[in-house]
């Protein structure tokens, strides 16, 4: 069964040991915005899924992100979220693949809950049962009129 969370209320996601951030909901209008971002449409067509996925992540968290704690500049002071600041936290690849498991996989999951159906036994699925039986000769040829 679906769930739905109707506070629809920013959520604190641990990325790290002592790193923390806070996120607003993985909407379908965060992620259609996060689609048009001008840097995400800018990668070019030759680009590697990979470069896609670090586009698209830094957008959206661009967007996403409202607050965090246990991050700070080259001093150690700490600093609040910035674009170019997002950025960089997303370089550090810990920091990406905990975002992407804890974040972006979660608004996958309804994906994922769609595959526990039943696979379509009109589609080519491959695990779906023969209604009909097998033809004994191969039909003929229409007439043409």
């Amino acid at each position: 069964m679906l769930t739905l969370d109707l506070t629809n209320a920013p959520r604190w996601h641990d990325l790290a040991t002592g790193v923390r951030v806070q996120l607003r909901p993985l909407t379908t209008a965060l992620m259609v915005a996060t689609r048009s971002d001008p840097a995400v449409e800018a990668v070019p067509e030759e680009a590697s899924d990979e470069e896609r996925a670090v586009a698209f992540a830094k957008a959206l968290a661009r967007r996403a992100v409202l607050a965090w704690e246990g991050i700070g500049d080259a001093e150690g002071k700490p600093i609040d979220p910035s674009p170019g600041a997002i950025d960089a936290l997303l370089d550090v690849w810990p920091i990406f693949e905990a975002f992407q498991l804890t974040y972006v996989s979660k608004g996958l999951l309804l994906e994922q809950e769609k595959n526990a159906s039943a696979l379509s036994p009109t589609g080519p699925s491959a695990g779906a049962s023969d209604t009909a039986k097998p033809a004994r000769k191969p039909a003929r040829t229409a007439r043409r009129g």
